[in-house]
């Protein structure tokens, strides 16, 4: 009798498993798309590096950059600058270990798992479910 409540159970939390992952979809963010700052130096990918990387520097007291969505040398230092406080490669690019943590870390409105620069901004979101301790905080 226990095998046959069990075997059933098994049948139901295997059901709401896959139940769960149909609704909830991927997590995934733009993996493979272009680095911002190299293959990519206008349009809207580099909006929304400009407007993320802008809302960080507002809560650290930081000046802000133009957000006019073309790159150039003080978009390119706001990025070194975001990199260095969190103590990734300071080389001015935005990647996937860049773009993770702007879409982490910037307005969640336009960042997060779903905004509007998540399919713009490269990322393999390692950082999706973790809270991550800088040098912001």
């Amino acid at each position: 009798m226990f095998k046959k409540y069990a075997a059933r159970a098994g049948v139901v939390l295997g059901t709401v498993a896959m139940a769960a992952g149909a609704t909830m979809g991927s997590a995934s963010a733009a993996e493979g798309i272009g680095y911002i700052g190299t293959d990519t130096t206008s349009g809207s990918g580099v909006w929304c590096v400009q407007h993320l990387a802008n809302d960080v520097a507002r809560k650290a007291g930081r000046a802000t950059v133009d957000e006019d969505g073309k790159w150039g040398p003080r978009t390119k230092a706001q990025v070194v600058w975001f990199q260095d406080r969190l103590g990734l490669k300071k080389d001015g690019v935005v990647g996937p270990e860049t773009g993770d943590y702007l879409l982490y870390l910037g307005d969640q409105y336009y960042g997060g798992t779903g905004g509007y620069c998540n399919a713009k901004v490269p990322s393999d979101w390692r950082l999706g479910a973790m809270y991550v301790h800088t040098r912001l905080d």
